[in-house]
């Protein structure tokens, strides 16, 4: 992906134009969340490739939950522009980005004022309700969920594991780390022990106050999730860059698991 004018970050309509060519591209589907009524909202829209098949392991990707996160919708696109030949042969779901008037708006917040990544487990919240009925009865192998944090010294992952002896975090973030983007050095990361970047778990926090993304998928049965964080004072080309990096180092991981 070439270098992202400043100017586009924002450019929700773009971002969707682009993401209709890699659909046309990929042999993908595109679908939009239905709307709730009366509203003036930007489409949010889903990609499923043709591997996609009842019983069918699949993996998902999802950028956008937080608006003012940019580095994260446009990472994932740069790396599906690249990756064209994954998108048409694996089995792989796509939520470019969850919410695009944020992101337009420059806005952590959806267009309600909430916090998406707090929503997920709200079972009448106008996105999150329908974002599970498309994962519903899905089996999903691997979740990569992408965002940013303002307060990072670098970047991190937050894993969610199934299995007490799957450790993951430690060489992807050796795949997206460079000199310019470093891992994040930090020993306590939004009040959770870190050890170089990696924030791993295998049972779901308790403590929150409502359920973010990576941890419903984890309980609809998501053997690997994962949360990338950007920081986003640093660089906007190499945030982006970053945020491709770790998505092809998940996807290769995931390719050894399944043929060993």
């Amino acid at each position: 992906m070439e270098l992202l004018p400043r100017h586009f970050c924002h450019d929700d309509r773009r971002l969707l134009q682009a993401w209709r060519r890699v659909a046309r591209a990929a042999g993908m589907r595109l679908s939009e969340l239905p709307k709730s009524k009366g509203s003036n909202a930007q489409p949010i829209i889903w990609l499923e490739s043709s591997a996609v098949n009842p019983g069918v392991a699949v993996r998902y990707l999802s950028a956008g939950v937080h608006g003012d996160e940019p580095a994260a919708a446009w990472g994932l696109l740069g790396w599906a522009e690249q990756h064209v030949e994954r998108l048409r042969h694996q089995p792989i779901i796509l939520f470019p980005c969850l919410n695009p008037e944020g992101l337009r708006a420059n806005n952590r917040l959806d267009v309600r004022g909430q916090d998406l990544n707090r929503c997920f487990h709200q079972a009448r919240h106008p996105v999150c309700s329908r974002w599970r009925r498309v994962l519903a009865d899905r089996r999903l192998s691997l979740a990569i969920c992408l965002h940013e944090d303002y307060d990072a010294q670098g970047c991190y992952v937050y894993e969610l594991q199934r299995r007490a002896d799957a450790h993951w975090g430690a060489a992807l973030l050796a795949q997206a780390a460079t000199q310019d983007l470093p891992v994040d050095p930090r020993r306590e990361i939004d009040g959770m022990r870190a050890q170089k970047g990696v924030i791993q778990r295998h049972r779901v926090p308790t403590h929150l106050p409502g359920l973010p993304e990576a941890i419903v998928l984890h309980q609809l049965g998501c053997e690997v999730s994962l949360t990338f964080e950007t920081p986003s004072e640093f660089s906007l080309d190499h945030r982006v860059a970053a945020q491709a990096r770790f998505i092809e180092a998940a996807m290769q991981r995931q390719d050894e698991e399944e043929s060993a």
